[in-house]
Order: C-alpha cells, then structure tokens, then sequence
C-alpha cells in the first residue's frame, strides 16, 4: 500500500466517525415541521423496521407536542409503491392527525428532499425544522437543508441499529462531500 493511499483510507475513515459523532451528538429541539425522509416499504404497503423507526421518532415528536407538522418524504418504486404515501398511512393508524402530515411523493433522494421540505417550510413561513432520519445520515440532511435556506435545524434518530449501518456510514463520507461542493440547481 501506497502512503498516498494509506492517509486516503485513513481520512475516510476519521470522517466516518466525526460524521457518526456529529449525527449521534446532534440534539433534538422543538420545530414546527418534523421532516422524515423514507426508506423501504414492502410491497404490502408496510415500512421497513429501519422506516418504522424513523416514523415512530416522528410520532414521538408529535405526541409530546414538540412539531405542529410532519412532513413525509419519498419516492415512488418500479412497482408502483409510494414511500410518502405508505408513511402518511402508517402516521395516521398511529393517530398523527392527517391535516398535520404533509406528503412528498418526490423526495426520491436526500437532496430532491431537503429542496422540497425548504420550499414546503418557507411557502407557509415555518422556519424550525427537526430532521428524522438515521444517525449517520443526519449531518447530510441538515447540511442539505441549510443549502436549501433553512437556518433553525436540529435532528433526531431512532434507536435502531443494523450491521448494514457501517456501509452505511462509509458511503456518507463521499455523498457528504458532494453536498458540500453541489450547486443548488
């Protein structure tokens, strides 16, 4: 191994872990918008466990009366699922009320997301936003997000934890660094 490929490996791996701290020391403040991005829902409508997760974060959110709004964002699969859609249905058999979900259908990735929540946010003068997603992935999202204009962010996560998490987390580096450097438009 190469030195110049040794210090590569190295920094990439410093940077997994200051964005996994980031993400596990952001702290969760009331908003007035709770914004959840998607993941899998099975062909039955249902979430994945990772999704349920997330939601359930949301709905503790809302329970406690720390965000007005939730907004649900997704995209729509080759077969037709709608994650936006699916997370709407499982918020309200949860009793999130449904005036208080907002749905994107076209949230199909974190920055198509973070562009419709601000516009979402600043069309109805909401300026607090709580983002709910998983740990690892939150510094992206809020780095996205203040892109977009969003200023008062803060984050939450769900207690779930997969093996699949260290994937995960080594693909953030390079997507957070893309976010860094991306024009808006």
């Amino acid at each position: 191994m190469t030195q110049f490929f040794k210090f590569l490996v190295g920094l990439w791996l410093l940077s997994g872990v200051a964005l996994t701290l980031a993400g596990l020391l952001t702290p969760a403040q009331s908003a007035d918008v709770a914004i959840v991005l998607g993941n899998t829902v099975y062909r039955d409508g249902s979430p994945s466990p990772r999704l349920a997760a997330r939601l359930d974060s949301a709905i503790q959110c809302y329970r406690q009366k720390q965000c007005g709004l939730v907004f649900v964002s997704g995209g729509i699969d080759a077969a037709g699922t709608d994650e936006a859609a699916a997370m709407r249905t499982y918020l309200m058999r949860h009793g999130v009320a449904e005036d208080r979900i907002a749905v994107d259908s076209n949230g199909v990735d974190t920055w198509s997301t973070a562009h419709h929540a601000s516009t979402f946010m600043r069309d109805r003068g909401l300026s607090k936003a709580l983002v709910v997603t998983q740990y690892f992935h939150l510094p992206r999202v809020m780095l996205a997000l203040s892109r977009f204009g969003v200023r008062d962010i803060s984050g939450t996560y769900p207690r779930f934890w997969e093996s699949r998490d260290f994937y995960s987390i080594a693909r953030e580096v390079p997507a957070f660094v893309w976010y860094v450097v991306r024009p808006r438009h």
